[in-house]
C-alpha cells in the first residue's frame, strides 16, 4: 500500500465537511463543494462511480462495488444488487416477479419488513445500504484527508415515509449524521444550474435511473428559490426492468426455461452490457462460452430489436409525463415549460430521449452526465448547508393529500396534495356523540373523499377523563412535514393539555407505488361519484343531528307552541325521515327536506330563545 493511500484521516469537529451522496439503485457517488465548486470524489483507484453491489463472504468479509460485482457469478446468493428497491418495504409487498428477478433470497425480517437472507443471517436493506455508504464515506475521507461524519443523501421523490426513514437509518449505521434527505429531481435541478435561469422559469426533471423513475416540475422564483410544483413517479421502475425483459428475450432465444442462479447472473450481465452498447452502436453481440457447462450461446441483435423489447417499459413513464402536463396546463400553453432535463443512466438510451422529446414537444437537455447529475446536486445542497456556497432554497411538495377520518367516514384533508414542504397545519375537532369516552384519530393519505378509499398511515386513540355532552371535547390535530418529507402527527386534548405524537414509521402501512399512482387516477375517475357520496353523507349527518334536536326542542316548548306550528314541524320531520330512508339516496330530496325543516322550526327557535332570555333575567 502506498504512503498516500495509507493516510489516517484527521479528526474534525461537527462543523467539518458535509458531503453529498447519491445512493442509487445501480450506482452510487459522493461529492463535496471545494472552493465554491461541486466536485465528485474518487477512491484510491481513481473511480468516482461505485456499483451499488455488496458481497458477504462466508468468512465474514464484506466487499462493495466492483469487487462485489465480480463475485456475482461465483457466489450469487451472497451478492446483493438493487437493494434500494427493498428499502422501507414490507415483505408482503414484494411481488413474486421481484423475488425471481434477483439472485439472492428475499425473506421476511423483523416486524414484517422485507429482508435479505445471507447464509443463516437475515439482513435489513438499510444494513446492506449502510455498507455502500461506508465505502462512500471512506472514499470521501481518502480524497479529503479528514474524517467525514455529515452527509446529505438523495432519495426518489416518491419515496414514502418508511423508505426515507430507512435511508436515514442506513446513513446512521454507516457512521454518518444525515443532515438532509433531498429528492433526486430537486438535486438534479441544482446540478443543471437552474438557479441561473430567468425568474419564473419552469423545468421538468425526467429522472429514469436503474431502479426508480421520478418526474418533477420545478419553478425557479425570485431570490434563487426552487419550488417543486408537481411530482409523480414509481420507485420500482427503471433500467433494471429493461434488463429483466431483455434477459427474458435472450432466455427465450436460447430455448431455456430454467436457469440456475449462476447462469441467471451471467445472462443478466450480458443483457446489461448489450443495452449499454446499443446506446452508441446499432448492433450488439452477446457471447457466452460454455454457458451451461458444455454448449455456448452467441447472438447478435440490432438497436431496432432492442427498442421493440424495451419500449413497453419506457412507455410506462409516459402516463406520468401526460398527467403532469395536463394538470399544469402544458398542453394548452407549451411556452409554460422552459426546459426538460434528463437524469439517470437509463436516459442514455436513444429511444428514451426520442420519446421524451415527443411527449413534451421539446428537445431534452442532455448537457449533464446522467449518472453524475444527482450526486453533483447533492454536493451543492451539502455546500449550501455548510455555508460553502450561496444559499439556494429548495422547496419540495407533498405527492398525496394527508388528513384524518371524521364522523361519517369522511376524509378531512389537513395538508393538500402538492403543498410546499416543510409544512405545518392543523385543526380543532370535537366529539360527535354525547358521553364519548375516547376519540380515534386515523391518519390518512390519499385523494378520495371517503376515508375507506384512502390509506391509513397510523392511528392515535385519546381517552377522555370526563366524558361530556356532544361537542364538549376539544382535540387539536397538527400535521408537520419536515424538510426530509417525514410526517409527524401531534394530538392535544385541550382540556388536559396532554400531547401525543404519532410515530409514523412504526405504525405505517406502506403502500405500493403503483397503487399511489392508481389513487391519483381514481380520484379523477371517481370524482363525481365521490363528491356525491360526500355531499349525501354530510346531508345525512345533518338529518341525524336535526331530528333529535327538534324533538328535544318540541318538548321544551310545551304548550307555548301552537298546534298548527307543531303539526307543520312534525310533517317536516317525517319528510326528513322518509328522504333519509330512501334507498335511492336522493340527495336533492334530502337537502330539500332538511331545508324545509329548518324553515318549519323558525317559530320554535324564537320561542326557545325568548324562554332562555326570561330565564337569564331571573
Amino acid at each position: 500500500m502506498s504512503e498516500e493511500t495509507s493516510k489516517e484521516p484527521e479528526t474534525t469537529s461537527e462543523s467539518g465537511p458535509i458531503v453529498g451522496i447519491d445512493l442509487g439503485t445501480t450506482h452510487s457517488l459522493v461529492g463535496v463543494v471545494d472552493s465554491g465548486f461541486p466536485i465528485l470524489l474518487a477512491d484510491e483507484n481513481g473511480d468516482r462511480i461505485l456499483p451499488s453491489i455488496v458481497h458477504f463472504s462466508e468468512s465474514g468479509d464484506v466487499l462493495v462495488g466492483e469487487p462485489a460485482r465480480r463475485m456475482a457469478t461465483v457466489s450469487p446468493g451472497r451478492t446483493v444488487a438493487s437493494v434500494k428497491r427493498l428499502m422501507g418495504r414490507r415483505f408482503e409487498e414484494i411481488s413474486s416477479e421481484e423475488k425471481l428477478s434477483v439472485s439472492y433470497e428475499i425473506c421476511p425480517a423483523e416486524n414484517g419488513w422485507a429482508g435479505v437472507k445471507i447464509g443463516e443471517r437475515i439482513c435489513l436493506p438499510e444494513e446492506i445500504s449502510a455498507e455502500i455508504l461506508k465505502k462512500l464515506k471512506a472514499t470521501a475521507e481518502y480524497a479529503l484527508e479528514e474524517t467525514v461524519t455529515r452527509a446529505v443523501i438523495t432519495v426518489p421523490a416518491y419515496f414514502n415515509d418508511a423508505q426515507r426513514n430507512a435511508t436515514k437509518r442506513a446513513g446512521e449505521l454507516a457512521g454518518l449524521t444525515v443532515e438532509r434527505i433531498v429528492n433526486e429531481p430537486t438535486a438534479a435541478a441544482l446540478a443543471y444550474g437552474l438557479d441561473k435561469l430567468d425568474e419564473k422559469s419552469r423545468v421538468a426533471v425526467y429522472d429514469f435511473g436503474g431502479g426508480t423513475f421520478d418526474l418533477s416540475l420545478l419553478e425557479l422564483r425570485e431570490d434563487g428559490v426552487f419550488q417543486v410544483i408537481a411530482t409523480a413517479g414509481d420507485t420500482r421502475l427503471g433500467g433494471d426492468d429493461i434488463d429483466g425483459v431483455l434477459t427474458g428475450f435472450l432466455r427465450d432465444k436460447m430455448g431455456s426455461d430454467e436457469l440456475d442462479s449462476e447462469q441467471q447472473v451471467k445472462l443478466l450481465a450480458a443483457a446489461r452490457t448489450a443495452k449499454e452498447q446499443l446506446s452508441t452502436s446499432v448492433t450488439a453481440e452477446i457471447r457466452l462460452p460454455f454457458f451451461d457447462g458444455e454448449a455456448s450461446f452467441e447472438t447478435t441483435f440490432s438497436r431496432a430489436d432492442f427498442e421493440t423489447i424495451a419500449r413497453p417499459v419506457i412507455e410506462r413513464t409516459r402516463e406520468f409525463c401526460l398527467r403532469i402536463s395536463n394538470e399544469q396546463g402544458l398542453f394548452d400553453e407549451p411556452t409554460l415549460l422552459d426546459r426538460v432535463i434528463l437524469v439517470g443512466g437509463s436516459t442514455r438510451i436513444p429511444l428514451v430521449r426520442e420519446l421524451v422529446g415527443e411527449w413534451f414537444i421539446m428537445e431534452p437537455d442532455t448537457s449533464q452526465h446522467p449518472d453524475e447529475a444527482i450526486a453533483l446536486g447533492a454536493a451543492i445542497q451539502a455546500g449550501i448547508l455548510s455555508g460553502n456556497i450561496r444559499q439556494v432554497l429548495l422547496l419540495d411538495v407533498t405527492p398525496l393529500s394527508l388528513g384524518i377520518e371524521t364522523f361519517g367516514g369522511l376524509m378531512n384533508v389537513i395538508i393538500p396534495r402538492n403543498t410546499t414542504i416543510p409544512a405545518k397545519a392543523g385543526e380543532l375537532f370535537t366529539n360527535a356523540v354525547a358521553n364519548q369516552k375516547s376519540m380515534l384519530v386515523r391518519v390518512l393519505q390519499g385523494e378520495r373523499e371517503m376515508a375507506r378509499d384512502n390509506w391509513e398511515l397510523g392511528r392515535i386513540e385519546l381517552d377522555f377523563d370526563e366524558p361530556g355532552a356532544k361537542g364538549s371535547a376539544r382535540v387539536g390535530v397538527q400535521f408537520s412535514i419536515d424538510e426530509n418529507g417525514i410526517l409527524n402527527v401531534l394530538t392535544r386534548d385541550t382540556s388536559t393539555g396532554e400531547d401525543r405524537v404519532l410515530e409514523i414509521r412504526d405504525a405505517a402501512v406502506d403502500v405500493d407505488d403503483e397503487a399511489v399512482e392508481a389513487m391519483v387516477s381514481e380520484s379523477v375517475d371517481y370524482a363525481f361519484d365521490d363528491m356525491n357520496e360526500r355531499v349525501w353523507t354530510e346531508a345525512k349527518l345533518k338529518s341525524e343531528e336535526l331530528l333529535p334536536a327538534v324533538e328535544t326542542a318540541l318538548a321544551q316548548a310545551g304548550d307555548e307552541l301552537s298546534d298548527d306550528e307543531r303539526a307543520k314541524i312534525m310533517a317536516a320531520m317525517e319528510a326528513v325521515r322518509e328522504a333519509f330512508a330512501d334507498p335511492k339516496n336522493d340527495l336533492a330530496r334530502l337537502k330539500k327536506a332538511n331545508a324545509e325543516l329548518d324553515v318549519a322550526t323558525e317559530e320554535l327557535a324564537t320561542i326557545l330563545v325568548e324562554k332562555a332570555m326570561l330565564k337569564a333575567l331571573g
